[in-house]
């Protein structure tokens, strides 16, 4: 069908004013140059609405039902790591046929999108209670009270690239969640290891921080740690010595308005900890 230019609200005007005044439609059309069937779907609509203006329109019906959003929302959330491969072929059950993309679309408008499952340690009921405590009693600590931390860690760093990613759906804030994590081993292999640490603010002198173990989701430093992997990764070291020195090149120039920015959002670290055990 071809879409016909819509009539601005003056044309509109021009032909609800005369119909008032008792002009036909045929007339109304003649004088406008306007077909009778457009003059007369204009004023049946002024006579419901009383007003000429665009009223909202509905659009396009969605291609997937109510229930097939229903769901594949549940399914998502039971099981983050499903593809939309596995959700395109149960859909049918659900009376839909729809492509990847409508449902891509779909967990979008349900605020689920897809992300990179963080990789976290496998913890036991001792580490989830020591990051829950650490994490409350610290949650109101003032912002300035951080930028006294001297904040270290250790990470491996792989000569060929990292391990495979695996994508989830989740909500945003939602990447610490159990479901939308992949437990790991420490030191499960690797080609060098890395210690590095960094504060925002010079001390000579340092108290030392009771720190739960297992807890990189506390420190700001696992973000540094993905930064450098990344870099890395980008140069494509061949051999132990040049991943080596491309390390340590990287790690100098991340600037330390990275780090102070790391620092100032500790606050919401805290807060997700809290939300996500």
């Amino acid at each position: 069908m071809v879409k016909t230019k819509e009539l601005s609200k003056d044309t509109r005007n021009k032909i609800v004013d005369p119909h008032q005044a008792g002009k036909t439609e045929s007339a109304i059309g003649k004088q406008l140059g306007v077909k009778k069937s457009t003059v007369g779907a204009i004023i049946r609509k002024w006579k419901t609405f009383k007003t000429t203006a665009n009223l909202p329109r509905s659009g396009a019906p969605r291609k997937i039902s109510a229930r097939g959003v229903k769901m594949i929302t549940r399914t998502v959330s039971r099981n983050p790591r499903t593809t939309r491969g596995d959700l395109v072929n149960d859909l049918p059950r659900a009376g839909t046929n729809v492509t990847k993309a409508t449902v891509s679309n779909t967990l979008r408008r349900q605020e689920l999108r897809s992300y990179s499952a963080r990789r976290v340690p496998l913890l036991k009921p001792v580490h989830i209670w020591a990051h829950l405590k650490f994490a409350r009693e610290h949650l109101d600590v003032p912002e300035e009270y951080w930028d006294n931390v001297l904040w270290s860690d250790e990470t491996k760093v792989e000569l060929f690239g990292t391990n495979t990613t695996r994508r989830v759906w989740r909500r945003v804030n939602a990447e610490l969640h159990p479901k939308n994590t992949i437990p790991t081993v420490k030191h499960g292999g690797g080609n060098i290891m890395l210690w590095g640490g960094f504060s925002w603010l010079r001390k000579k002198h340092f108290k030392v921080l009771e720190w739960p173990s297992q807890s990189p989701d506390l420190n700001p430093i696992e973000n540094l740690w993905r930064e450098l992997k990344v870099r890395v990764a980008c140069r494509q070291p061949q051999n132990i010595t040049a991943l080596e020195e491309i390390c340590m090149e990287e790690w100098a120039n991340i600037t330390a308005t990275v780090c102070a920015n790391l620092v100032k959002t500790y606050t919401k670290r805290l807060t997700s900890v809290i939300a996500n055990k």
